[in-house]
């Protein structure tokens, strides 16, 4: 169904088209009549030019530049090029026998004397081709540049919030085992009535706020990333009691660093999961500290391959936040030795 917007956008087309042409009936009138009075014969010899140049050009920007040349089908392009060039000229021919013939009653003499050139009346009829195929195809580039540009902002678009959902994604993998874990400890600490159970939920529920308020934010501030792991590590030695001996450095920690939130749990909660017990006792060591350019984040944790299982979804996890949200500026070193599994992290400021 046609638009009142389609409807004025061809009649505007059509104006300008009209226009243009009657400029062309002007410049050819101009350049015809140059050393010449007969003015009807100028403006019949124009008018005869007139469908010739017109469908020319027509031919070249409405068929042959987009459908080959715009196509890269050059091959084709060259041979309806030589064929359209053929038939104008021959009708060139014509207009120049036209002119004496029927115009000047075979009276050379009285002929405008640049229409009496056969190279004259060519090239003025083939500028007007060349400007306005150089117009148009000047047109189609920027069209094909400007949908290229639309296409890659799309992808752009596309991609960011692919990366977005594989993110929340990623983070959800970490909410649900980390608070069915503390939840378990807590139910058995509940059963049994302990006065640590207070304590536990105060702490859970600082938990739970860094993670309702803090985990969509791209970034958070690695001293409130350590207060979190600090809470975590609170609720882990009431759950393990006597079984744990764990060491946390991170003293003098500016202010200012950011990090990914939760970009750090889930090392320790891998060294909580997957530590075992030496004499009796879960041995973990933690440090962080930082440079002007750089985090540094070490763990490690006592470990018996024999013992060992699939670490689970944890690291493979934190590999690819890491390859999204610090590609190029991380490096990440894991060493899984007999009795110890360690990790060293070093991401650089964002």
């Amino acid at each position: 169904m046609l638009t009142r917007k389609f409807i004025i956008k061809k009649i505007g087309q059509l104006l300008l088209h009209t226009l243009f042409w009657c400029g062309v009936l002007l410049f050819y009138t101009y350049f015809f009549g140059f050393d010449s009075t007969n003015f009807n014969y100028i403006l019949a010899f124009s008018l005869f030019l007139m469908p010739i140049t017109i469908i020319t050009t027509y031919v070249f920007i409405y068929k042959i530049i987009p459908e080959y040349l715009i196509q890269k089908r050059y091959f084709f392009f060259g041979l309806y090029s030589l064929y359209t060039l053929i038939i104008s000229a021959y009708l060139i021919v014509v207009s120049v026998f036209y002119g004496l013939i029927y115009l000047s009653d075979f009276q050379y003499a009285n002929m405008a004397p640049i229409s009496r050139n056969l190279l004259f009346v060519g090239t003025a009829v083939y500028l007007v081709v060349i400007i306005v195929s150089a117009f148009k195809l000047l047109k189609l580039n920027l069209n094909h540049a400007e949908k290229t540009k639309k296409l890659e902002t799309k992808i752009l678009e596309t991609q960011l919030k692919l990366k977005e959902q594989e993110l929340n994604y990623l983070k959800m993998q970490i909410h649900p085992h980390f608070l069915f874990n503390t939840l378990n400890t807590m139910y058995g600490f509940a059963l049994k009535k302990a006065d640590e159970t207070p304590e536990m939920i105060l702490k859970l529920s600082n938990l739970l706020d860094y993670l309702l308020y803090k985990i969509d934010k791209p970034f958070v501030l690695l001293t409130d990333e350590i207060n979190y792991i600090k809470d975590y590590i609170e609720l882990e030695k009431m759950r393990f009691n006597d079984t744990l001996d764990i060491s946390f450095n991170c003293d003098n920690i500016p202010e200012s660093i950011k990090i990914a939130p939760m970009m750090l749990l889930t090392f320790v909660e891998n060294s909580f999961k997957h530590g075992r017990l030496k004499n009796g006792l879960l041995t973990i060591k933690m440090d962080v500290s930082c440079t002007t350019e750089s985090i540094f984040f070490s763990i490690e944790n006592s470990s018996s391959k024999s013992e060992r299982t699939n670490k689970g979804i944890g690291l493979l996890n934190i590999q690819k936040r890491l390859d999204m949200l610090y590609k190029d500026k991380y490096h990440l070193k894991i060493d899984d030795s007999e009795t110890v599994f360690k990790v060293n992290l070093e991401l650089k400021h964002i």
